[in-house]
């Protein structure tokens, strides 16, 4: 992957969320900031930021963001805002399960450390997005190092729709395995459905692959079957 799907930059105070524009792919390689709920509200509606993990992620990013300009307010105050904040970010996907488990995340650490000020939360709620990127990234390498052990030589892999590195924190699900299997020196041969009407195997999973040199072609929805 060129560029990480998602990252941020600066501190809780000032910092923000830069997302790779996945509608833009794959004729364009745009890097998408968001420096206000709005922005990353927009971006999870959008499907800018796409796949149910790393929406999950996006969200743990957005709440800091929510809450950037809370930072002085008392904590009566900011504990207010965060229910405000969790509620917008969750109406962006309410399908999203891991959206909704991110946010109840960041809200338990807030409520687990009452002690602290608003601006210590803050700081707070960062690292524990951070923490559900971290995990997250590394969970999709533990599944693609198992699932690699399961991979034939010379295998070849349907896919449908994109769980590679786009749709997570980093590495993938599905296509994490393909890739722990490519590493691990297995020739495969992937054939990736389009998935119309947003053609997320066209333009989102061939492009991942491509980008790693592993063996893709592109085939029609129907051709599947055959």
């Amino acid at each position: 992957m060129p560029l990480p799907t998602l990252a941020w930059t600066g501190d809780a105070a000032t910092g923000h969320l830069v997302l790779l524009d996945q509608t833009r792919l794959p004729l364009e390689v745009h890097q998408h900031d968001c420096r206000r709920l709005e922005d990353v509200v927009e971006s999870i509606r959008s499907l800018r930021v796409r796949g149910a993990p790393a929406i999950g992620v996006a969200a743990a990013y957005g709440v800091v963001i929510g809450l950037q300009p809370f930072r002085e307010v008392p904590r009566e105050d900011f504990d207010r805002h965060l229910a405000e904040v969790t509620a917008t970010l969750a109406d962006s996907r309410p399908t999203a399960v891991n959206l909704a488990w991110a946010l109840s995340r960041s809200t338990r650490c807030a409520d687990d450390r009452q002690e602290l000020d608003s601006a210590s939360i803050l700081d707070r709620l960062l690292e524990e997005a951070a923490a559900i990127q971290d995990e997250d990234r590394n969970t999709c390498q533990a599944i693609g190092r198992h699932g690699a052990e399961l991979m034939p030589r010379g295998a070849g892999v349907l896919t449908h729709c994109n769980a590679g590195a786009l749709a997570t924190a980093g590495y993938g699900t599905a296509l994490g395995v393909i890739r722990a299997a490519v590493e691990s020196g297995k020739n495969l041969r992937v054939l990736a459905d389009e998935t119309r009407p947003f053609l997320q195997g066209a333009r989102l999973t061939a492009w991942e692959l491509w980008k790693d040199d592993i063996d893709v072609h592109v085939i029609a929805d129907n051709m599947s079957g055959s």
